[in-house]
């Protein structure tokens, strides 16, 4: 059976490029994951080859609907329609990994900070793959350096493409605003800017 890593993507676009990273971030040992804005359930299904039990919560009923008709092979990933930010049922917490890909700057940053926190059981691992607002020239200049890389990777990939009716918007808080609020909010976290207009944020809740 082929590795989560090396699974065939139906599409290709700037976050399906970096579940990589994420799938590379689970921790040994690992038994439960949430993945936060799962949308059509595409990364869930890549951690249900290594996680035992997958849950995937996305607030849109029609990306609910197409996670869960393209996950009836995965019996261990069950696919919840709830806003994660008040949901209690189906989303009980204690949590040994959490992912959330392009889903930060939907939200307010530090109470969905706060929520994915708090969702996680001690010991567990926080992965964000998040986008900022270009602000300074050297915001800028690191961002025009992505263009020849995306259009390399899309051309080999076959072009940029999603679902449809994935939510699209512009982040509002700049690259140094979410490295300060992560530092300040989550203590010990890894912050690294990527090159295709993403960033990392990794951090391992405490045990006590």
């Amino acid at each position: 059976m082929p590795s989560p890593e090396e699974l065939p993507n139906p599409y290709w676009n700037h976050n399906v490029h970096y579940h990589r990273l994420v799938l590379g971030a689970v921790p040994d040992g690992c038994a439960r994951a949430l993945d936060i804005g799962c949308g059509d359930g595409l990364l869930a299904r890549k951690l249900a080859r290594r996680v035992p039990e997958v849950t995937g919560v996305d607030r849109s009923p029609a990306m609910i609907r197409l996670a869960r008709e393209a996950g009836a092979r995965s019996p261990n990933a069950a696919f919840v329609e709830a806003d994660f930010m008040t949901a209690d049922e189906g989303l009980p917490g204690g949590y040994d990994f959490l992912s959330a890909v392009a889903v930060l700057h939907h939200l307010e940053f530090t109470a969905a900070v706060r929520r994915m926190a708090a969702l996680l059981a001690p010991g567990g691992r926080l992965v964000v793959i998040g986008l900022a607002r270009t602000r300074t020239p050297l915001d800028w200049l690191i961002s025009g350096a992505g263009v020849p890389a995306a259009w390399l990777l899309a051309r080999r990939h076959g072009g940029t493409s999603a679902p449809s009716g994935m939510p699209m918007e512009d982040a509002d808080m700049t690259w140094g605003e979410i490295r300060r609020a992560a530092r300040d909010m989550l203590p010990g976290s890894r912050f690294r800017r990527h090159l295709l207009w993403r960033y990392a944020l990794v951090w391992d809740k405490p045990h006590s």
